[in-house]
């Protein structure tokens, strides 16, 4: 299991893949790749990086969906790229992630919300996040239920 600031390292390089992504260029992978090689990271870092991207890039529309689903105020689309970037990577490990507790999980993409966006897209991430880890809980799978008014 990666340390706790290689998993912070993980997220702040898919992080950086999606949202890079988001803009066109490249995907989201070729994005990471080329990051994990330029900052010669950890295996550990490595592979969580990987897993979150992965999974973004495989359930962005479920991903999408859900954010939609819970926060029908802040359209997806909408959302300024960063904020979608954060939404979709931390939707990404929280629904995918083998090892991450979900509230470990949600406290560090809410920390990360805090230092790339601001204080509305830390709220927003929490909302959602929290809504999904509770309905996972409850239901023991990632079922959506009502929307929350943030």
């Amino acid at each position: 299991m990666p340390s706790h600031d290689e998993q912070r390292e993980a997220r702040r390089l898919a992080l950086g893949a999606v949202f890079e992504a988001d803009f066109g260029q490249h995907t989201a992978s070729r994005v990471l790749e080329r990051r994990i090689a330029d900052e010669g990271t950890s295996p550990a870092t490595v592979e969580l990086a990987r897993e979150i991207v992965t999974a973004v890039v495989d359930q962005r529309d479920v991903i999408d969906a859900q954010i939609e689903a819970l926060a029908p105020r802040y359209p997806v689309v909408q959302l300024a790229r960063i904020d979608r970037a954060l939404l979709r990577s931390a939707m990404a490990e929280l629904l995918h992630s083998r090892t991450t507790p979900a509230r470990v999980a949600i406290a560090e993409w809410v920390e990360l919300a805090r230092t790339y966006s601001g204080e509305p897209a830390r709220r927003l991430l929490n909302g959602v996040l929290g809504r999904v880890a509770r309905d996972r809980q409850h239901t023991g799978e990632g079922a959506v239920s009502d929307s929350i008014d943030l």
